[in-house]
């Protein structure tokens, strides 16, 4: 459950710490006050979506912070076994308190830091250990009644058909997957024609061009070469006379030798001449090895009239590839999948008889757990009845009818992604009228009762330990506002329930009773979040069924509704 909720430059309110218990917490105050800032803190705290314009305005940031005990009563060993487990799978440390707590930061630049026992962590991560620790039911959560789409959902959160829907899932994803190959395969014969052709143009053009990895680098420096062969010529015969002479000149080979002979036999007057003497004679070989190396590479230059021809036509063949298909390596790839893609194609009959084969079993399977779904489906639905219709009885909407109704998906199969049924709620409100689509006759106040209902019912389906409802008691007044109050109080003893209200009939079911006022100082609103005590709630009763004018009889009459309301809770 949630123990503490601390908010720091939120909207209205620039510091509050609110300490709640368990069983049903109430927040009331005057329209304005700040009572669903709260929930709107709450939210954030929990990774829900939230934005800058929550900061109070001439701060810097806003910041909430809950702190959650997994050590209530209404907390099972389990839950509390699959919270550490969970921590433990995301990296972050267990509080030795036993406690978990969850911070969230929102900056003026619009930046959100989140934090689970001081670990940040993404706003994703936050938000889904967040949807386990609190369920918040929102002003607006009666009006998603109005989507259809949802009612499926809530009718396999009552059923437990998660592992029927896995297994579907499964099936249906195979069943999808099957279609996908047979419409590649089963292109008209004109289409497949043509890319038959396509294929093989490219297979015997490439195959012809016989790719050799490096050889279009090879030949295009070999070309250049051949188109710059007199010039080299030239200059490395000219280079070549220089190292070894011609016949009127002599080579730096032979002028080298002649030196090193020379200071040879000084060195035999001098020991510091041998030294350059070895020099001298390490830079004839070299000279000598330039030399060979230049002839050698003069020899290169020596062609037949038609290479050069050959060389150019070759590199057309290959830059005409390459342009086609991208590198040689490319093109090389591309070979075989061509290959691949023409055999795929040119067997594609004897294929598609058996994928037919296969996609055959596949709806057999995928219809037959689709079927057996339906079929819990329609079972959980007789019991959904029931149960929701017992709940707005006690809601003070004796008489109504509450009805599932079932029909068959679109689509050639009469399967999609979540089996074989399409799912509406259905209601009739008056004794004599045929039930309707909830969506279509449904007031603000039977939504909201309606919701109230479907969340208690399913309240057993999860182990979220603190359920949170703001304004549930939206478009109900009088005695149905008393039976809200009591239904909400019954919740309240299996979980800690948090709940907005204006209403004196829900407020006096409280186990503990906050008030949510505002005051001006300085010109700037600030708002306080007070416990009460007992005098405190008469007070706050009478407000609230009486107004601003508090008579002694409003009071007194607020004393019998809080000692009814005593009596009430003791008995259940």
């Amino acid at each position: 459950m949630i123990k503490l909720l601390h908010i720091e430059n939120v909207a209205v309110i620039e510091e509050a710490d609110i300490t709640f218990s368990e069983g049903l917490n109430v927040l009331t105050g005057e329209t304005g006050a700040g009572k669903s800032i709260v929930i709107d803190s709450l939210s954030a705290a929990t990774g829900n979506r939230t934005s800058k314009e929550i900061i109070r305005t001439g701060a810097d940031f806003a910041s909430v912070t809950a702190v959650f005990s997994g050590n209530s009563d209404n907390t099972t060993d389990s839950s509390n076994i699959a919270l550490n487990t969970w921590l433990e799978e995301n990296g972050i440390e267990s509080d030795d308190s036993g406690e978990v707590f969850l911070a969230r930061r929102i900056s003026s630049d619009g930046k959100s830091v989140c934090r689970i026992n001081g670990t940040p962590v993404p706003a994703g991560v936050l938000r889904e250990l967040g949807a386990t620790l609190l369920d918040i039911h929102g002003q607006n959560d009666g009006r998603k009644l109005l989507d259809e789409g949802a009612h499926l959902t809530y009718l396999d959160i009552f059923g437990g058909h998660d592992s029927e829907i896995a297994q579907y899932k499964e099936a249906y994803t195979k069943l999808k997957n099957k279609k996908t190959e047979i419409k590649k395969l089963t292109m008209d014969e004109e289409e497949k024609e043509f890319r038959i052709e396509r294929l093989k143009q490219s297979i015997s053009e490439i195959e012809q061009a016989n790719l050799n990895l490096g050889e279009q680098e090879d030949i295009s420096s070999r070309r250049e070469l051949l188109l710059n062969s007199s010039k080299l010529t030239e200059s490395l015969e000219i280079a070549f006379e220089a190292l070894y002479g011609g016949d009127d000149s002599t080579g730096v080979v032979a002028l080298i030798s002649d030196a090193q002979t020379q200071l040879d036999r000084a060195a035999t007057y001098s020991e510091d001449l041998r030294l350059l003497s070895e020099r001298l004679n390490d830079m004839g070989y070299t000279a000598q090895d330039i030399a060979d190396e230049l002839r050698d590479f003069k020899a290169q230059l020596d062609f037949s009239p038609g290479e050069l021809e050959e060389l150019e036509a070759r590199l057309d063949v290959l830059k005409r590839i390459t342009r086609k298909y991208g590198s040689e390596e490319e093109a090389i790839e591309y070979l075989e999948v061509a290959k691949d893609e023409l055999s795929e194609i040119e067997d594609s009959s004897g294929r598609l008889a058996k994928y037919e084969k296969e996609l055959m079993k596949f709806f057999d399977e995928a219809k037959k757990l689709s079927t057996a779904l339906t079929k819990s489906r329609e079972s959980a639905a007789k019991k959904l009845q029931k149960q929701v219709e017992d709940e707005l009885a006690q809601l003070n909407m004796k008489g109504v009818q509450f009805k599932v109704e079932f029909g068959v998906v679109d689509g050639d199969d009469g399967l999609n992604a979540t089996g074989g049924d399409n799912v509406w709620y259905l209601m009739s409100a008056n004794a004599g009228e045929a039930p309707g689509r909830i969506n279509k006759i449904a007031s603000g106040g039977e939504l909201a009762r309606i919701m109230l209902a479907l969340k208690n019912v399913l309240s057993s389906k999860f182990d979220t330990a603190s359920m949170v409802f703001d304004e549930v008691d939206t478009g109900v007044s009088g005695i149905a506002a008393q039976r809200v109050g009591e239904k909400l109080a019954e919740l309240a003893k299996a979980r800690q329930v948090l709940c907005v209200t204006h209403l004196p009939q829900i407020a006096v079911m409280a186990d503990t009773h906050f008030v949510i006022s505002k005051s001006v100082s300085d010109g700037r609103t600030y708002t306080q979040v007070t416990e009460l005590d007992i005098e405190g709630r008469k007070n706050e009763l009478a407000r609230l069924s009486s107004g601003e004018n508090i008579t002694a009889t409003a009071l007194s009459s607020a004393e019998e509704n809080l000692a009814a309301a005593k009596k009430f809770k003791s008995s259940m």
